[in-house]
């Protein structure tokens, strides 16, 4: 299966379980679900594996879904939206789904996503400062998610929707670089 269809099934299963979250005013609690989905999937793929086997008859797979959710206290939404995704045995699309659920959610919360990448971990005050010269400047909530490069050399690389701010010691040699050579 091509990616593109991989991504469209993914967002058409967010978007729904976004939309199913509104009607029931439980968008803050299907996005705490997903949020600890995701953690609990990176950790451990031994629950995508299982639902997604097709040996395994769909009352278990059912059930095992309802046993996760009363220990983890899912919303009716969460569970309902992973019961569908294993009955069209989709599982195997889980953490794209789960991805894609979160961008819905930042988007329509009005939430920039905002990456952010650098030699070393920056320190809390770094961080700090970071965000909030961030939030002033895109005039929006941000949500960070960090990346160590150490090829940057140092400085810092900022991406957020289709707008990059390069400031590493890289990105600035290799203008250098352009400068000598003629090339501008």
């Amino acid at each position: 299966m091509k990616k593109n269809s991989k991504t469209k099934i993914a967002m058409t299963y967010a978007t729904a379980l976004y939309d199913a979250a509104l009607e029931t005013k439980a968008e803050a609690k299907v996005f705490a679900d997903v949020e600890k989905l995701r953690a609990l999937v990176a950790q451990d793929d031994d629950l995508l594996r299982y639902m997604a086997n097709p040996m395994v008859n769909e009352s278990d797979k059912k059930d095992v879904l309802t046993q996760i959710s009363a220990k983890l206290n899912w919303s009716e939404d969460t569970l309902r939206c992973l019961e569908i995704v294993s009955e069209n045995r989709r599982f195997r699309e889980l953490p794209q789904i789960l991805s894609e659920f979160v961008h819905v959610y930042y988007k329509r919360h009005d939430i920039v996503e905002v990456s952010v990448e650098s030699v070393k971990k920056l320190s809390a005050a770094q961080d700090k400062k970071l965000q909030s010269q961030l939030e002033k400047f895109l005039n929006k909530k941000i949500v960070v998610s960090y990346k160590i490069a150490p090829e940057l050399i140092g400085g810092l690389r900022i991406k957020f929707g289709s707008e990059m701010i390069d400031n590493s010691i890289l990105s600035k040699l290799n203008r250098l670089e352009n400068v000598m050579k003629g090339v501008q």
